[in-house]
């Protein structure tokens, strides 16, 4: 998720567009001062994905991997056979669309998108139809589809109710609800009294609907005479939410860092809040993770600093969790017996951890597994992948006998890319195993975190307590143990000397080669000035925006990094990497659109991305953008990418005022039209997030977010100045809705 562009009066800007990472990890300048060489990146040898793969990250129908074969006794020698006819390359076979304003969802003749799931729809039998006006039942909201629809998959289900990854008409769709539009919610949006620190909530109706919409869908989605719905009387249909009890799992479970009044032993948890991009398992589970978890506690720092040691502190600073909250859900009164609102107070109010909220924060910012086949499991919070701002986990090739591997960026400004690395190599035969497979593999293992090498090479550090720098002698924190580490994940990497990133967001695995993407949405100057570019994050410009040529100083228009893994390792702890596409404006200078982009295929700040397993190397890439929005909304590209190394070496100039300074980096081989082309334009003010496809590759799932999200709170009683109407028309209140896309002629979405 990109910038909140929210118009109300709680908040106006998202942590992740203002970063909590000070640290001055050295540039790649710094570490290498030698001269990038493109002999000697590309001489290093990436070897080929020679591998199984099962690529489900962001989206997707899940496959079971199939064992690895065993070695067999090297053949006789034979006569060569006669060469194979070359596969038909793979061809994008659409019509771009145009950039467009319009408050609609334009896709290319041909193909028809219908509106699936929207907010507040009924998923339980006997619950009204939603009224969207801000009347309806705040009691209903745990049976009614959230808010704001972001990461997606979807699990194909047989007519047993069971996991089948080939299923084409009937399936699970697992979706977040990241966050919330609160003006559109209730009859005049949020109802408050106060300023400043003494703002509060009056109305507790409203929070229990805020509660509700936050979180997690689980809906049976279902294909008949060529049309697809959702069923709102299944058995499947669940809300996960900000009140769902879970569990903990891994090293930090049941320790101090997680004690609160609500679990005095550390082991559970309530809720799950700020749900971005997603993953899941290769046997069958869904992974949602915490993004921007928290700015939603409450912490006034004039009352609480003084009652909090140094290393809390520390942390606190790190994340960003001290102010009000952002929709002030601490400050209802009367609090209930459970603790419903003063659980977001993460003040240390009472004589220990186990009489207060003090840390309720350091129980989110995981990743979450959830069994969406199994109505009645616990969801646990996996945190052996490290506590920081989820915003997805990929999971790597699979391959029988191998450990499993999930990608993960940390989105914020200067953040950094992760990585996990299971214990436990894959057994096929852990298929269906749900919670429990999970247990075995997602609680012990190695996290390491990327640095990036200035001569296209990269590092993986290991997570540890004790290695890497981590230790209690840390100047800026001193590590306790291992469980610390996890809790403190960003500050361990800050230790061992990470790499910082322009907003490291969504990651995706290609299946033809095993080589890892990510989503780099965008920074300004304040957090990366002209001096501060590197290799991999190596644009400074302007891009002057709408008829007042408004400047967007920085990398406002973002990028995309991927590397691949030494010797197609995931395991490996070295890499090779390139850049593979530069957002930017068709019209832009050539040091500023480095990728060649033309009318067809130019965008501005990347967010979602998901390779397709239906068409393996097929790549969808999803915009959340403010900086491009005075031509466009947001949209949904196609992509052909090639291979790390198949562009060259590059030296940008790169201009703020007076001031120019080269950088030197590495560049994938420019697209062109035939390699990446506009699918899909969005409503007003949307964001374009979540992407999934039936078993067979024949319908395509997408949520739009947020539509006329930046309408002005005192708009609300005149519809004809709402930003959006979408997807209703006419006066109605937008919702974020997921939609469904289909080719008139049946066949696979893209080509």
């Amino acid at each position: 998720m990109s910038a909140d562009r929210r118009v109300d009066a709680v908040v106006t800007i998202d942590p992740d567009d203002i970063g909590h990472n000070n640290t001055n990890n050295p540039s790649f300048t710094d570490l290498i001062e030698a001269r990038l060489s493109r002999r000697k990146m590309f001489g290093l040898g990436l070897g080929t994905a020679g591998v199984a793969l099962l690529q489900a990250c962001g989206g997707g129908s899940d496959a079971a991997p199939a064992p690895a074969p065993s070695p067999a006794p090297a053949p006789a020698p034979a006569p060569a056979p006669a060469p194979a006819p070359a596969p038909a390359a793979m061809k994008l076979n659409f019509n771009a669309v145009a950039k467009s304003l319009d408050d609609a969802v334009s896709v290319p003749p041909g193909y028809t998108a219908s509106v699936l799931y929207r907010l507040g729809d009924p998923i339980a039998a006997g619950v009204a139809a939603y009224l969207n006006d801000g009347s309806d039942d705040p009691a209903t909201y745990d049976r009614r589809a959230g808010d704001h629809h972001d990461g997606m998959t979807f699990f194909g289900a047989d007519a047993s109710g069971k996991w089948s990854h080939s299923a084409a008409s009937r399936g699970l769709l697992v979706m977040n609800h990241e966050a919330i539009t609160p003006l559109f919610l209730h009859p005049a949006g949020q109802t408050t009294t106060g300023t400043g620190d003494a703002q509060v909530r009056t109305v507790a109706g409203e929070v229990q609907r805020e509660f509700f919409l936050h979180g997690v869908s689980i809906i049976e989605v279902n294909k008949n005479a060529g049309a697809w719905s959702y069923r709102q009387d299944s058995s499947f249909n669940r809300r996960v939410h900000t009140l769902t009890p879970m569990d903990f799992g891994g090293p930090a479970a049941k320790s101090d860092y997680l004690k609160t009044k609500f679990s005095i032993d550390g082991s559970r948890t309530r809720g799950t809040v700020n749900n971005c991009a997603n993953g899941t398992t290769p046997w069958g589970t869904y992974l949602t993770c915490e993004e921007n978890w928290a700015g939603y506690f409450r912490r006034i720092a004039s009352v609480d600093n003084a009652r909090r040691s140094a290393r809390e502190m520390a942390s606190f600073n790190r994340y960003g969790v001290a102010g009000t909250g952002r929709e002030l859900w601490a400050t209802v009164t009367p609090d209930t017996a459970d603790n419903q609102y003063g659980r977001w107070n993460a003040e240390a109010s009472g004589a220990a951890a186990t009489d207060d909220y003090r840390n309720g924060a350091n129980t989110y910012g995981w990743v979450v597994e959830i069994d969406p086949f199994n109505p009645a499991s616990t969801p646990k919070k996996r945190t052996a992948l490290g506590r920081m701002g989820h915003e997805g986990a990929c999971l790597g090739p699979v391959v029988a006998g191998k450990p499993l591997v999930w990608y993960m960026g940390d989105d914020s400004r200067n953040e950094y890319i992760y990585k996990f690395v299971s214990s436990q190599a894959w057994n096929p035969a852990d298929v269906g195993g749900g919670i429990a497979a999970g247990d075995k593999y997602m609680d012990s293992g190695k996290l390491y975190v990327a640095r990036f090498n200035a001569d296209g090479t990269g590092v993986w550090l290991e997570l540890a307590l004790g290695q890497n720098n981590i230790t209690a002698g840390y100047t800026a924190y001193a590590f306790a143990d291992a469980a610390d580490v996890l809790v403190n994940a960003r500050l361990a990497a800050d230790a061992a000397g990470a790499t910082r990133m322009d907003r490291p967001e969504w990651t995706a695995v290609n299946p033809k080669t095993g080589e890892v993407y990510v989503t780099l949405t965008n920074t300004n100057a304040s957090s990366r000035p002209i001096t501060a570019t590197d290799a991999a994050n190596p644009r400074f410009y302007n891009d002057p925006k709408g008829t007042a040529q408004t400047a967007q100083t920085g990398n406002p228009n973002g990028h995309i990094v991927r590397f691949a893994d030494t010797g197609a390792d995931p395991a490996a702890t070295t890499f090779t990497w390139d850049v593979y596409l530069f957002g930017a404006r068709s019209t832009a200078s050539a040091d500023i659109n480095i990728s060649g982009l033309a009318a067809d295929n130019d965008f501005s700040s990347p967010d979602g991305m998901w390779f397709s397993e239906a068409a393996p190397g097929l790549l969808w890439l999803e915009t959340d953008d403010g900086a491009y929005t005075d031509v466009t909304n947001c949209m949904l590209l196609a992509a052909l990418p090639g291979k790390v190394g198949d562009g060259a070496a590059k030296t940008i100039s790169n201009v703020s005022g007076a001031t120019t300074r080269t950088q030197a980096t590495f560049v994938g081989k420019a697209p062109g039209t035939d390699g990446l082309r506009r699918f899909l334009v969005g409503p007003k003010d949307c964001e374009i997030t979540g992407i999934a496809e039936s078993g067979d590759g024949r319908a395509l799932f997408v949520n739009i977010q947020h539509p006329g999200e930046t309408t002005p709170v005192a708009s609300i009683t005149d519809p004809a100045k709402f930003g959006s109407h979408w997807p209703q028309g006419g006066s109605a209140r937008p919702r974020s809705a997921t939609v469904v896309i289909t080719k008139d002629d049946g066949g696979l979405i893209g080509l």
